[in-house]
């Protein structure tokens, strides 16, 4: 059998064990929504702020269903043993790891989609105005972040010390990357830190397919810091995985 059908196997499997996770499923579905009826009663009135949010809102809808997902539930199934039995079966890395990362990518295509759906009819943002733009960063972003939330999964101890660790990288990642501000309004040293991480051009991408309408041409920069991180993810969670 192929490593392509096996890895479709392993990923409608994935997608019965995600909606088997109630708490999964709410951070990942729920919770970005859940920010964006808030800030979109904070600045109700404020476009120009919505604008921005939107975006950002979509760019952490991604990296919870990618960075913050996988980190997670690569190390519990190492921890439960789960890696260790397949490890023992004919299934190929490439064929287990497609099925996780093709899971994550439905997540994050489905968030962006409600998300940018709930923008243009609540919230005044405009349907999206450059597709490629924004079908390009979002696959991008996906691959991205979610190689470099296996990455990361490697250097989490246990189970127990998956949420502490997870969220030691995702909530300042959200806080600088400019999830709910603009970046170009922070300190000079915010912007600095800012730049160096792969969400904050993310963001800048769904924001130039989102909003502004710029095409790939004017973000090739944003696409070469996400494929640089995007490397260094992959190198990572490739040669390092641990299945036990």
């Amino acid at each position: 059998m192929s490593t392509a059908v096996l890895a479709w196997r392993q990923f409608r499997l994935e997608r019965r064990l995600f909606w088997r996770n109630p708490s999964a499923a709410f951070f990942t579905v729920v919770l970005p929504l859940l920010f964006l009826a808030l800030f979109g009663v904070v600045f109700a009135g404020d476009q120009e702020a919505l604008d921005t949010i939107v975006p950002g809102i979509a760019g952490m809808a991604v990296m919870a269903t990618t960075f913050h997902a996988l980190a997670m539930t690569v190390t519990l199934l190492r921890e439960q043993g789960v890696l260790k039995r397949m490890r023992g079966t004919p299934l190929p890395t490439g064929a287990y790891l497609g099925g996780l990362l093709g899971s994550a990518v439905v997540n994050a295509v489905a968030q962006v989609a409600a998300i940018t759906a709930v923008g243009a009819l609540l919230l005044g943002t405009p349907w999206p105005q450059a597709w490629a733009t924004l079908v390009v960063f979002l696959l991008a972003g996906v691959v991205c972040l979610g190689a470099l939330g296996v990455a990361w999964s490697l250097a989490i101890p246990s189970a127990d010390a998956a949420p502490a660790y997870a969220n030691a990288v995702f909530l300042p990642a959200i806080a600088i990357s400019g999830v709910f501000y603009d970046v170009d309004g922070a300190p000079a040293w915010v912007r600095d830190i800012a730049e160096a991480l792969p969400l904050t051009h993310v963001i800048d991408g769904l924001s130039a397919g989102i909003v502004t309408g710029e095409g790939l041409g004017a973000h090739l920069g944003d696409l070469a810091v996400i494929a640089l991180w995007a490397a260094v993810g992959l190198a990572v969670a490739v040669r390092r995985f641990r299945w036990s």
